[in-house]
C-alpha cells in the first residue's frame, strides 16, 4: 500500500507517494525540519546527514538508526530509543531529550550544548570528545560510559551515575554533581576544577593527576580512592571520608579539611 507523505509530516511539504513511513523518512531526510515523527518506528534506517531541526521524535523508536552528521538542533526527543544509534557528530545543541535511550549509542563528538537529558539512559554510550557544555543530566546513567576528552563544562549532573565510566582528561569545570556517583570510574587528568561535589561518591575511582582546585567535596567519599597527584587546593574537604584513599603527593594547599576522615587502612 502506498503511503502519502502529506498524511506522516506537520509542516513539512514533501511530495511522492512511499511503500513505508521508513522509505518516505529516508528518502527525504534532507527536508524533515519541523516533522512531526511521534512514535514512528524508524530501527535501522539511514539518516546520515539529515535535517531534522525542530522535529518531534518523541517516543519514537530509532534503534541502530545513521544520524551520523544530522541535524537536530532543537528536536524534541522525549523518551525516544537510540539504542546502538550512530550519532557521532549530530548537532543536538537545545534538544529536549529527557529520558531517552541511548544505551550503547555513538555520540563522538556530538554538540548535546544545552540539550536536555535529565532522566537519560547512558550506558555503554561511546561520548568521546563530546560537547556537553550546559547540558542538564539530572538523574541520567552514564554507567560503563566512555567520556574521553568529552566537555561538561557548566553542565548540571546532579545525582548523575558514572560508576565504571571511562573519563580520563574529561573536563566538568564548575559542573554541578551534588550526588553524583562515580564508583570504580577512571577519572585520570580529569579537569574538576570549581565543581560542585557535595555527597559525591568516588569509591575505588581512579583520581590519579586529577584537578580539584577549588570544588566543593564536603561529605564526599573517597574510601580507597587513588588521589595520586590530584591537585585538592583550596577545596572543600570538611567531612570527606578518605579512608583508604592514595594520596601520595597529592596537594591539599589551604584546602578546608575540618572533620575529614584520613584513616589509612
Amino acid at each position: 500500500m502506498k503511503i502519502k507523505i502529506k498524511d506522516i509530516f506537520y509542516k513539512t511539504i514533501i511530495k511522492g507517494e512511499y511503500a513505508s513511513l521508513k522509505e518516505a523518512v529516508e528518502k527525504n531526510k534532507e527536508k524533515l525540519e519541523n516533522a512531526y515523527l511521534r512514535k514512528i518506528d524508524l530501527q535501522d534506517a539511514n539518516l546520515e546527514g539529515a535535517n531534522l531541526q525542530y522535529a518531534n521524535l518523541s517516543h519514537a523508536n530509532l534503534e541502530g538508526v545513521n544520524l551520523r552528521n544530522a541535524n537536530l538542533k532543537d528536536a524534541y526527543l522525549r523518551y525516544a530509543t537510540f539504542k546502538n544509534a550512530n550519532l557521532e557528530g549530530a548537532n543536538l545543541q537545545y534538544a529536549n531529550m529527557e529520558g531517552t535511550n541511548l544505551t550503547g549509542a555513538n555520540l563522538e563528538g556530538a554538540n548535546l550544548v544545552d540539550a536536555n537529558l535529565e532522566n537519560a539512559n547512558l550506558k555503554n554510550a561511546y561520548l568521546k570528545r563530546a560537547n556537553l557544555n550546559y547540558a542538564t543530566l539530572k538523574n541520567a546513567h552514564l554507567e560503563n560510559a566512555n567520556l574521553k576528552y568529552a566537555n561538561l563544562k557548566d553542565a548540571y549532573l546532579k545525582y548523575a551515575n558514572f560508576s565504571d565510566a571511562y573519563m580520563v582528561k574529561t573536563i566538568f569545570f564548575y559542573a554541578y554533581l551534588e550526588g553524583a556517583t562515580f564508583i570504580n570510574a577512571n577519572l585520570s587528568y580529569a579537569n574538576l576544577e570549581g565543581a560542585y561535589l557535595i555527597n559525591a561518591s568516588f569509591e575505588n575511582a581512579n583520581l590519579r593527576n586529577a584537578n580539584l582546585k577549588d570544588t566543593n567535596l564536603e561529605c564526599a567519599f573517597f574510601i580507597n580512592t587513588n588521589l595520586e597527584n590530584a591537585n585538592l587546593e583550596d577545596a572543600n574537604l570538611k567531612r570527606v571520608n578518605l579512608k583508604g584513599a592514595n594520596i601520595k603527593g597529592a596537594i591539599f594547599k589551604n584546602a578546608k579539611m575540618e572533620g575529614t576522615n584520613l584513616l589509612q587502612p
